[in-house]
């Protein structure tokens, strides 16, 4: 589909043979990114991964990235921090257990993964269960999200740019000042007490002090990782456990599996090595990604030339749309489509790490997001030790069927009304 919105091209592709040629047969013609007004604060775009053409600076972050926190290695190695955070989450929990108290899971699973992106990267927790800070932490976030994806005048009329009417570009500012002034803190005091934690913080330091990475490198490749790494993988576990709450005998079942393969086993809670032989638990977490995918339309592609597909050509400078969000909802590919059913896909290979187009809530080609390695394991994770070690009851008076399944919009789809549930013993 071809729209024309003000001055801009743009082309939504909906099927995942469409997707297959854009993001796989024309990969490289389609890899530089349609950069929103909003993604120009503090000229985020000329530092961002996420927003750089494919360049030497963009494969050097790439490089990093992997390096540092996403090979194997480094995330074999860094299992205890996340078993840590785990639990902690088990413990709050387990708190409001006793206390009788219902927990925000959308909140809950943000603080989780809040302090482990903040401690894996700069060795410093920066928020405690239930706390303000948390709380406003997620509003920064969501607000880089909410200004980066929201419809904005500025990117259909450019003429419009100095007024900045809807105000996005002024308040996507103020978030990232937010952030960076919390970094300059960091990275100051990190300065001064060198060699003392190896984290990835540690490791930018040593390329700046060769003249490699600049402190603004540093500052916005922190910024990527940081509303990457927490905003998208909370959100998953947010709407995992709406959905399974929604389906009390899904619950049940994913509840019976974690439960068979903890008992007699060394470790009482779920390790990272159990995720293979949980079948049922990756069906739940690919049935999330199919009804809820993080970025619905992926981060816009840009055309760097004229591109012919399926007989249409797709213009220089056309911005590309991959509507994510409706392939996994396309009832000629999906039977029942509307209705969360995991058991789609326990007898089917479709996996969502970039060569199933049916499935792409991470992208695909060289634009595939870099930490998926990491939410793979952090949303797995997170569901189970939710899952397997208490039962959940909605607040009085809500019925499973009540739930509200609204989504509220930004570059990033989150629910907009938060889940919240009361945990309880088995």
């Amino acid at each position: 589909m071809s729209i024309k919105l003000g001055y801009l091209t743009t082309i939504v592709v909906s099927n995942p043979e469409t997707a297959k040629i854009v993001l796989k047969k024309h990969d490289l013609a389609f890899s530089s990114r349609a950069i929103s007004n909003a993604a120009h604060s503090l000229n985020h775009d000329k530092f961002s991964i996420a927003w750089l053409p494919v360049d030497n600076q963009w494969r050097k972050l790439r490089r990093i990235c992997k390096e540092q926190m996403f090979s194997v290695a480094r995330l074999d190695a860094s299992q205890g921090l996340r078993m840590e955070k785990l639990q902690k989450l088990c413990e709050y929990v387990k708190e409001c257990c006793e206390m009788g108290r219902a927990v925000d899971i959308g909140q809950a699973a943000f603080t989780t993964s809040l302090n482990l992106i903040s401690t894996t990267l700069f060795s410093v927790e920066f928020a405690r269960f239930g706390s303000d800070s948390s709380q406003e932490m997620k509003d920064v976030v969501w607000g880089v999200m909410k200004g980066v994806g929201s419809p904005n005048l500025v990117d259909y009329f450019p003429v419009l740019k100095r007024a900045d009417p809807q105000g996005i570009l002024r308040e996507t500012r103020i978030c990232f000042e937010k952030l960076f002034a919390i970094f300059d803190g960091i990275i100051n005091e990190k300065m001064k007490l060198r060699g003392e934690k190896n984290d990835l913080l540690e490791a930018l330091i040593d390329l700046n002090e060769r003249d490699e990475f600049s402190r603004n490198d540093i500052k916005h490749l922190l910024l990527d990782l940081f509303i990457a790494g927490t905003d998208t993988t909370s959100g998953t576990v947010e709407w995992a456990m709406t959905e399974l709450l929604r389906n009390p005998e899904k619950l049940s079942t994913l509840r019976k599996e974690i439960t068979d393969c903890t008992v007699g086993s060394e470790n009482e809670t779920i390790q990272e090595s159990d995720i293979p032989r949980l079948p049922y638990l990756q069906a739940v977490v690919k049935e999330t990604f199919r009804l809820h995918p993080a970025v619905p339309f992926l981060i816009p592609h840009m055309a760097e030339a004229d591109v012919e597909i399926n007989g249409y050509t797709v213009p220089k400078n056309a911005q590309i749309l991959v509507n994510v969000w409706a392939i996994g909802r396309d009832a000629t590919i999906w039977p029942n489509a509307e209705l969360f059913l995991p058991e789609r896909f326990l007898d089917d290979k479709i996996d969502f790490r970039g060569q199933d187009f049916e499935l792409i809530p991470f992208g695909a080609g060289r634009r595939i997001c870099p930490a998926l390695p990491l939410a793979y394991r952090m949303v797995h994770l997170m569901v189970a030790t939710l899952v397997g070690n208490f039962g959940w009851e909605l607040e009085e008076r809500v019925k499973p069927e009540e739930l509200d399944m609204n989504d509220k919009f930004g570059l990033t789809l989150q629910k907009a009304i938060p889940l919240k549930a009361v945990p309880t013993k088995f």
